[in-house]
């Protein structure tokens, strides 16, 4: 489990103790190594891989980590590391598809301490903050929140407030997010472009810490929260030229059962005319729960397809962590 490259952030781009209002070295030791392997023959494992490394941040005393879920879904063995040696297996507690989350059980002591989570109106655009990944000052970043706004991605996927920040951390996936008084904002869970001062830059896209909240208890109980599973269709979609395409299809799933091809454009659900890849996904969840039926109209070489799909819960086509 150790670092496997030498690489470091020139020294103007970490983080400075002497100029933070908080312990910074205590900050940089909650944030842990994080890899998972995932057997070949599950069902993200041709999307996402079989061997998945990023980071988590301990949100509890009991260790308790808090990552972004692409990196433990299906994962049969889970290995956390903290930046002072200690290494301990996980396992995958739950996953909130809706949020991204996923929290992670250390099975011994990780011995660090945990970050405490900030509020909603903590993450303001225009704030200097930072992004710490594991491996201490050498791999966290000072950022500035350039927005916070609403992010749509094509697996079906929408968050309201999605943090945005730039430059970029290489390590994106489950990296803390800090602001000014050392408070957790968001977990990371992409690499996207960001317009600043007239030009686009590498920027990484963080789940807001806020989406935790609600559901911690239902996830530390249920493996996931209370609520009942969105429907799920396996459409893989994108925006071309204000249009929502099907650029791919979840083998098995509800739309490729249902008759949806590639490189159709999609034109309306339940009747209703689609705006944008947010609009389909929000529109979708709307009428129902997972086995709800979706009416779906689509343009495919110019000809109108009209196609009745049985919608589906996303969870129930991935494989469940057995604790060892």
């Amino acid at each position: 489990m150790a670092e496997t490259s030498n690489w470091a952030f020139p020294a103007t781009l970490q983080p400075d103790p002497a100029q933070t209002r908080f312990d910074l070295e205590s900050a940089f030791d909650s944030v842990v190594m994080l890899r998972a392997e995932i057997p070949e023959g599950a069902f993200t494992a041709a999307i996402l891989g079989t061997e998945r490394a990023g980071n988590g941040v301990v949100i509890r005393e009991d260790g308790l980590v808090l990552t972004i879920g692409y990196l433990i879904t299906e994962a049969q063995s889970i290995w956390l590391a903290t930046n002072r040696g200690t290494v301990v297996a996980g396992h995958a507690l739950a996953y909130d598809q809706a949020s991204g989350f996923g929290l992670v059980l250390p099975l011994a002591a990780l011995g660090v301490r945990p970050l405490a989570r900030a509020p909603a109106a903590a993450a303001v655009p225009g704030a200097a903050a930072i992004v710490i990944g594991h491996g201490g000052r050498a791999h966290s970043l000072k950022v500035k929140i350039v927005a916070k706004r609403e992010f749509a991605g094509y697996w079906e996927y929408v968050l309201d407030n999605a943090i945005f920040t730039a430059p970029a951390h290489p390590q994106w996936g489950g990296a803390a997010l800090l602001g000014e008084d050392g408070r957790l904002l968001g977990i990371g869970s992409l690499l996207v472009q960001e317009a600043v001062g007239g030009r686009a830059v590498d920027g990484t896209m963080f789940v807001p810490v806020e989406l935790l909240e609600p559901i911690l208890e239902d996830m530390l109980a249920l493996g996931r929260p209370a609520r009942a599973p969105r429907p799920w269709l396996g459409i893989y979609a994108t925006e071309v030229d204000g249009q929502v395409v099907i650029g791919g299809l979840a083998p098995g799933g509800p739309a490729e059962r249902g008759g949806v091809a590639l490189g159709d454009l999609v034109l309306e659900v339940a009747g209703e005319r689609v705006t944008g890849l947010a609009a389909l996904f929000r529109k979708l969840w709307s009428l129902g729960p997972a086995g709800t039926e979706v009416a779906l109209t689509v343009s495919r070489r110019g000809a109108l397809q009209r196609l009745a799909l049985r919608s589906a819960d996303r969870s129930d086509f991935l494989s469940k962590p057995q604790l060892h």
